[in-house]
């Protein structure tokens, strides 16, 4: 839950630095921040990690 918190707090203020200063790389701070946490998360998986993305993409 506290994860949750944080990535739309960090989405707000990357929104509003973006309104603000008129410049679109701010919005890129939140998808990066949700691609690291997924990968975070598949790493901390039992399982090696080949397997897992395998895993995962063929999942249907």
């Amino acid at each position: 839950m506290m994860t949750l918190f944080l990535m739309l707090a960090l989405t707000l203020v990357s929104l509003v630095l973006c309104l603000r200063r008129k410049k679109p790389q701010f919005l890129l701070i939140p998808v990066l921040t949700l691609l690291i946490y997924f990968i975070v998360q598949i790493a901390l998986v039992p399982a090696p990690f080949v397997e897992t993305i395998k895993f995962i993409f063929s999942l249907s």
